[in-house]
This record gives C-alpha cells, sequence and structure tokens, in this order.
C-alpha cells in the first residue's frame, strides 16, 4: 500500500481547517484514512499546527510521501530537518548528539522567528489601531468645529429677526419730502 501523508478537508464553506493524516494514495481526499498525526488550521494568522512529531517522523522513515503542502508543514515544524539529521547519523558524518544539539539549535532559532511574527502583528494591530482613533478624533474634533460655527450663524440669524428692523435711510429721506407735499396740497387746496 503506498502511503501518503496529506490533508484531510474538514469545516464549513469559505472557513476549512484540515487534519493531517496518513492515507492510501488510490483514496479519496476525506476518504478513509489510516492515522491521524494532526491538524493545520490556515485561518488563524500566523497559521495553526498541531502536529505529532513522533508518528510524523517514524511514517517519513518507513517512507510514506507527503504532498507538497504537507512537506512545507513537516518542513516548518522540523520534521524534515531531523529526518536530514538522522540521515546523517546513519551515514556516520556526525553523531547522534552532535544531531541532537543541532536541531535543538534550529527548534530555539524558529521559536524566536515565531514569536517576534506575533510580536510584530500585535504591534502593527497597536499602531492600527492607535492611527485609526487618531484619525477619527480629528475628524470628530472637525465635526465639532463645523457644528458649534452652524449653530453659531444660527444664533446670529435668529437675534437679527427678533430685533426691531433698523430705519433704512431711504425712508427717512422720503419723510420730508411726503411731509412738504403734504403740506403744499394744504395750502392749494
Amino acid at each position: 500500500m503506498p502511503a501518503k501523508i496529506r490533508l484531510q478537508r474538514h469545516g464549513r464553506k469559505r472557513f476549512a481547517y484540515y487534519h493531517i493524516v496518513i492515507a492510501d494514495s488510490r483514496a479519496p481526499r476525506d476518504g478513509s484514512n489510516v492515522e491521524r498525526i494532526g491538524s493545520y488550521n490556515p485561518n488563524t494568522n500566523p497559521a495553526t499546527i498541531d502536529l505529532d512529531f513522533d508518528k510524523a517522523l517514524t511514517w517519513l522513515a518507513n517512507g510514506a510521501q507527503p504532498t507538497d503542502t504537507v512537506r512545507a508543514i513537516l518542513s516548518y515544524k522540523g520534521v524534515m530537518y531531523k529526518k536530514h539529521l538522522l540521515g546523517g547519523v546513519a551515514k556516520g558524518a556526525f553523531t547522534a548528539e552532535e544531531a541532537e544539539t543541532r536541531f535543538e539549535a534550529w527548534v530555539a532559532e524558529k521559536a524566536n522567528k515565531v514569536q517576534a511574527k506575533k510580536d510584530g502583528l500585535v504591534t502593527n494591530s497597536e499602531t492600527s489601531k492607535k492611527a485609526q482613533f487618531d484619525l477619527e478624533a480629528k475628524k470628530n474634533a472637525e465635526r465639532a468645529k463645523a457644528i458649534a460655527k452652524r449653530n453659531a450663524d444660527a444664533a446670529a440669524a435668529a437675534r437679527a429677526a427678533s430685533a426691531p428692523a433698523p430705519v433704512v435711510a431711504e425712508e427717512v429721506a422720503e419723510a420730508p419730502e411726503v411731509a412738504e407735499e403734504a403740506a403744499t396740497e394744504e395750502t392749494e387746496g
């Protein structure tokens, strides 16, 4: 039976997560499997990978072929590197203790990279939230200024409407003429 290490899809539409399984290469994608060795959730940032390291290493050593995506996942978790180091030990290139120290150094470096990415994501999130808050505060200040100006204009218009009408200069100028005309009409009549 040619065994493959591959992903088996689960989850709802547009929100998939995957089980990492050992299956017969002739079986359908979501069909029967021999063993489940982990899960992969690409919906989180960074992606969540839960993997039984020892089972994956055993299956790789026994000849199971990973798919491209699973190979990338195994490489990310260090299973492929551990297999490579064990091959070097089998050939006599270095000792098992040296292989273990190399692997531990790689794991520590990888953990630092992952933590740096998580910290960067948190920092970027906080920075973007602060920038968004500052932009919103600026817009609110502009709105408050516009509302205050509109209210001041409305108050000035209300004051102007309620105040007595000022006497216009033309009306004052006409009044003496009307009086003169009335006086001339009385004298003539």
